[in-house]
């Protein structure tokens, strides 16, 4: 009795990462609520934080809980990706299973703790139980309470995007009502003046960095965080869906994981693969399908206003396709100019072309809540598919296909087999996907339960036809590429393209993504622009890429993705054939990575190995300001020695007034050598290791 009473009301529990760096302290409040706290060597960084569960009809799971049994646990695995950032990620973890019960209701619930040497990660776990079968999730109060008013990164909490430049303010200065929304972002849905996004990066006066986030997030809506800007405490904010209920679920089920990162160096929060790990194996028996590619596309040439995505020419996409479609020789998406591509990606060594705007419905397709709209299988009477496919197999060059939406959910589903198996008939293997604009079923958000589900189906519908899946506009992704990983890189953060008609990304942008979108997985940013200024096109335009054309090639490597674009137009590169040498040469799939100097909004320098070879590629950014450094390269193999082929910023480049301005240079170099960086402001240096034979 006497040991019954301590657990059930007097009950606390401890668990530490395999390092001993971090610990969670768990208890039950006097009202039976779930809480928890988080200590980094000593230093509190998670103050007590209470946690629970609010269901639509029936009690709240947040207070009156008893605990039924405890449980700890270790784990340590070393597992393959099939594409990957190393070729061996190792899972490490001490887990803490709480079972609970409610007194009243009699209802189970477990909490998961599992402490990494790199973070916290927590979920709810609802068991097979005769008191809870089906049941609403209407809110979700999980705590994060903070232990100082610490510098954050943060976006607004919008369930419709996260194409948004990051602010660095106090925690204190959220406030989404300062923020200039003339961004270029066509549809949002703001949640409030002090909701924010996850992944939330931060950073302690003291030092010690923190990124709040999730993973795993299968049949649930996304998370975002509500900031009680007065005294550092952040609270889960789950997206709704059409009629304000936030998730439907049947026991047994489980929430994401919620994870807290924290660390006194920055570059073990970016490189972090906690994330991963929190998500389930690979499920795809035969993964010989996925593979990396790089590749060039119709696409920059219409952002830029060169040519356009339908057919008639007008760029207009709301006329009504009741008009005659008369070409106007503007149209992007023809046989002639993706034969011209083919041939381009043939002889620089590229996998494949991307085309977009090939198939019949752009003249009508943004901004009505229109739900008949693409069919994904009519091309334009000018995009010739059989042509194409013999002429794309006859150069050895893959065809990418391309599947806007225009957020007519209900529609693309309806087509999707039918549009997969084109895909098959035609031999592409992989397709980018588009949601742009309000999402259909109508009063859905692009971040809830129903969405989520939708993204995650696409991939595994995917990969029922052996095809991989790029999305853009989609929910931001929180590992699920480990357990689909033809799910091969997605969007879902403010891209290269903004730069090009709006407001742009300013040079920092490229330094908080890896910190933030990228911890979730691969990021399609579509680098590689070489004209930096839109005035090229059009002398009339402002518009610029907000960095020098040398960090445009850096982001190749510090953007990490399987699948790379070559984004800019093809006579561009032809006009530096130098520089888009490191483009031809780097790599996509790596066998192990260092990030070797890390500060979020300031700089990231990580240097990559190429699987199945001794070759080594560099990417070094920074943000508006010019940055010297010095760097060892004791990674390269002992005993080799190596050509450096350095692409760096000429000493008067300048994002804003030269970007252009780059040199090339090539050294010879062991691993007892050193590089001096010298990066312009808003630049950025790559390199490429070559071993000598």
């Amino acid at each position: 009795m006497y040991f019954s009473f301590l657990l059930n009301t007097a009950y606390s529990q401890n668990i530490q990462s395999p390092s001993k760096k971090i610990s969670v302290d768990f208890k039950l409040t006097p009202s039976g609520q779930p809480s928890y706290a988080i200590n980094y060597n000593s230093k509190l960084v998670i103050s007590e934080s209470t946690l629970g569960i609010k269901l639509k009809d029936k009690p709240a799971l947040d207070a009156n809980f008893v605990i039924d049994s405890v449980k700890n646990s270790s784990f340590n695995e070393s597992w393959k990706p099939v594409l990957g950032e190393q070729e061996n990620i190792v899972n490490h973890y001490n887990e803490l299973i709480i079972a609970l019960s409610q007194k009243e209701t009699h209802i189970k619930m477990n909490l998961i703790f599992r402490v990494f040497d790199e973070g916290v990660a927590f979920r709810y776990d609802f068991p097979k139980q005769k008191d809870l079968n089906y049941f609403i999730i209407s809110d979700e109060v999980s705590q994060f309470n903070l232990a100082d008013n610490h510098k954050v990164f943060s976006i607004p909490g919008d369930f419709d995007s996260q194409e948004y430049v990051y602010n660095e303010t106090l925690f204190s200065e959220i406030d989404n009502s300062k923020l200039n929304l003339n961004n270029g972002i066509g549809v949002k849905s703001i949640a409030g003046k002090y909701t924010v996004q996850s992944p939330l990066m931060m950073k302690s006066p003291s030092g010690l960095y923190l990124n709040i986030f999730e993973a795993a997030v299968v049949n649930y809506p996304v998370m975002h965080l509500d900031a009680a800007v007065k005294n550092n405490k952040l609270t889960s904010h789950l997206v709704p869906n059409a009629i304000g209920d936030k998730a439907y679920l049947q026991a047994p089920c489980v929430s994401p994981w919620r994870t807290i990162m924290v660390s006194d160096d920055a570059r073990d929060i970016v490189g972090s693969k906690m994330i991963l790990n929190l998500n389930e194996p690979c499920k795809i028996d035969d993964t010989s399908f996925i593979k990396p590619m790089k590749y060039v596309g119709i696409w920059w040439e219409m952002h830029v206003g060169k040519s356009t995505w339908d057919y008639a020419g007008s760029q207009n996409a709301q006329n009504s396709l009741t008009q005659d479609l008369i070409p106007s020789g503007k149209h992007g998406a023809t046989t002639e100019n993706t034969k011209r591509h083919i041939d381009f990606a043939a002889k620089n060594g590229f996998d494949g072309v991307l085309v977009e705007g090939w198939n019949v419905g752009w003249e009508d397709w943004f901004g009505n809540w229109k739900e008949e709209v693409f069919d994904f299988t009519t091309p334009y009477p000018d995009f010739d598919l059989d042509v194409i496919t013999a002429y794309a197999k006859s150069k050895n060059v893959k065809m990418i296909m391309h599947h806007e939406t225009s957020g007519s959910v209900a529609n693309y589903e309806r087509h999707l087999d039918r549009a997969l198996e084109l895909m098959k008939k035609y031999n592409y293997p992989a397709a980018k996907s588009g949601y742009v604009g309000k999402i259909i079923p109508r009063g859905e958000f692009h971040d809830g339960q129903t969405m989520v589900n939708h993204f995650n189906f696409v991939a595994r519908r995917f990969a029922d036809y052996r095809l991989m899946i790029n999305s853009h506009e989609s929910s931001r992704p929180t590992g699920y590429s480990r357990t689909y990983p033809n799910y091969i890189a997605a969007e879902a953060a403010r891209g290269n393209e903004f730069n090009a008609w709006s407001t742009g990304n300013p040079p920092m942008h490229e330094t908080i993504l890896p910190f933030t979108r990228l911890l979730g997985g691969p990021m399609d940013y579509t680098p590689g622009i070489f004209e930096i200024k839109m005035s090229y096109y059009d002398k009339s335009k402002t518009e610029q890429v907000q960095t020098t054309l040398a960090k445009q090639l850096a982001l190749y490597v510090t953007m990490y993705s399987p699948l790379q674009m070559a984004a800019d137009l093809l006579e561009n590169y032809e006009k530096y054939p130098d520089a888009f040498q490191f483009i031809k040469d780097v790599a996509l799939d790596w066998q192990d990575s260092k990030y070797l100097e890390a500060e979020p909004g300031d700089f990231l320098t990580v240097v990559r190995k190429a699987k199945n070879s001794e070759k080594w590629f560099l990417g070094a950014i920074t943000d508006e300001n010019a940055r010297k450094s010095e760097i060892k390269l004791d990674f390269l193999t002992k005993g080799k020695k190596y050509k450096a082929i350095i692409y760096e910023d000429a000493k008067d480049a300048d994002w804003k007034n030269n970007p252009i301005a780059y040199k090339i240079s090539t050294i010879e170099v062991t691993s007892k050598s050193k590089i001096k960086l010298n990066l312009a402001p808003g630049g950025g240096t790559a390199i490429s290791f070559e071993p000598i034979n």
